[in-house]
């Protein structure tokens, strides 16, 4: 499964002149027929016909090399597998990467430009935290990590299982007793727990947290949560932890982590329109988004699932313009023409660990631009700034 640390790599990387970086997709679909061949056959055309255009052009070096190799592994790929593939390539850089992802790239797709296609890869990790899964009850604890679809159990803690005697005494005398003890053993075991979950998170080992339990042993456990890992809970989940299997336990999760990060995106989505009609922490439209990412000044990146637009990239400074123009107003250096900013825009999240989120379309959101960004703050609303003016 690939990491964040693979997905900044391929966030800085640039392709020399004359090369090109290649960004293969390849997404399993339900096959139509048995011979599952479809997806099969549509990939290595895409691939043929990107070569055909490399011969035209002249890139028929490192960069053809790069394409039949993508040919060679398209070859081996089927509509009914159950993950879907990416390949990163630059031959002229000595460049390749190759990840298996969960099956839900928007669709198979062959991309050359100087930078990566990061844009479907984004679209499943840009809102993906680390994320741990705690299956708890009141003699045993369960940890997972869990990173998209990929589910692995981590260890887990016991507690002292309760005392069972012969008989509850004299006239039962000794069942309160025993209830009591029983009781304590587990308190102690909840506290347990929490101390760990507080200590991993102090440690970075997960950002956000699912707990899995029965019903009635959820406020016992709940009440001994730190109010740091509190915060970062996202919910819990009616489970039996000592005999729950790993496809339960991913359903239920995945399920409750949809449900959490769509209510983040609407209330981001409000809170960063809110903003901007305040003057606040809030920009709309690509030329404003461009100059707060210039700025430094960007928190949360909003934007449309079909967002696309067309922009100027100094050669020099790597300026962005949202007009095209031939010289950079920065530096005065020579410009290139991007047929989408979009990429260089999730690249530039990426590289920056800005929080990406993307919109449904809306039109409310078309009308704003497709794209908006939460900001850190406002440059052009500091103490220094005011003070200078």
């Amino acid at each position: 499964m690939i990491t964040r640390e693979e997905i900044r790599e391929l966030a800085q990387f640039q392709c020399s002149e004359g090369g090109s970086a290649l960004s293969f997709y390849f997404q399993p679909r339900t096959p139509q027929n048995r011979s599952h061949r479809e997806e099969t056959i549509q990939a290595k055309e895409m691939v043929r016909q990107a070569m055909n255009d490399a011969e035209k052009s002249g890139r028929n070096g490192s960069t053809r090399g790069d394409l039949a190799r993508i040919l060679d592994v398209a070859g081996n790929l089927h509509g009914n597998q159950a993950r879907a593939k990416a390949i990163f390539a630059c031959g002229a850089e000595n460049y390749w990467r190759e990840f298996d992802l969960p099956a839900w790239l928007p669709g198979t797709q062959l991309v050359a430009r100087r930078h990566f296609h990061l844009k479907p890869l984004a679209a499943l990790l840009g809102v993906q935290p680390r994320l741990c899964v705690a299956l708890v009850d009141r003699h045993r604890a369960r940890f997972f990590d869990m990173r998209l679809d990929d589910l692995k159990e981590r260890g887990g803690m016991f507690g002292a299982l309760p005392r069972r005697g012969r008989s509850d005494g004299f006239a039962g005398y000794e069942a309160g007793h025993v209830e009591r003890s029983a009781n304590n053993e587990a308190m102690h075991h909840f506290k347990n727990v929490a101390e760990r979950l507080k200590e991993e998170l102090e440690k970075g080992t997960w950002e956000r947290l699912i707990v899995g339990c029965h019903d009635k042993t959820w406020p016992e456990f709940e009440s001994h949560l730190h109010p740091y890992v509190a915060q970062r809970l996202l919910s819990h989940f009616n489970i039996d932890p000592a005999g729950a299997g790993k496809e339960e336990i991913r359903e239920q999760a995945s399920r409750i982590f949809r449900e959490a990060t769509e209510r983040r995106r609407q209330v981001l989505l409000t809170d960063v329109m809110d903003q901007a009609r305040s003057n606040g922490k809030g920009a709309l439209g690509l030329r404003r988004v461009l100059r707060a990412l210039e700025m430094g000044e960007v928190q949360t990146l909003l934007m449309a699932e079909n967002f696309a637009a067309t922009a100027a990239e100094c050669t020099g400074c790597g300026h962005l313009d949202s007009h095209v123009v031939d010289l950079c107003a920065v530096c005065g250096r020579a410009t290139r023409d991007l047929e989408d900013v979009a990429d260089a825009l999730v690249n530039s999240a990426i590289r920056r660990d800005i929080e990406l989120f993307y919109v449904p379309p809306s039109e409310d959101f078309a009308k704003a631009g497709n794209i908006a960004a939460l900001l850190r703050f406002r440059a052009d609303q500091s103490t220094t700034s005011k003070l200078v003016s």
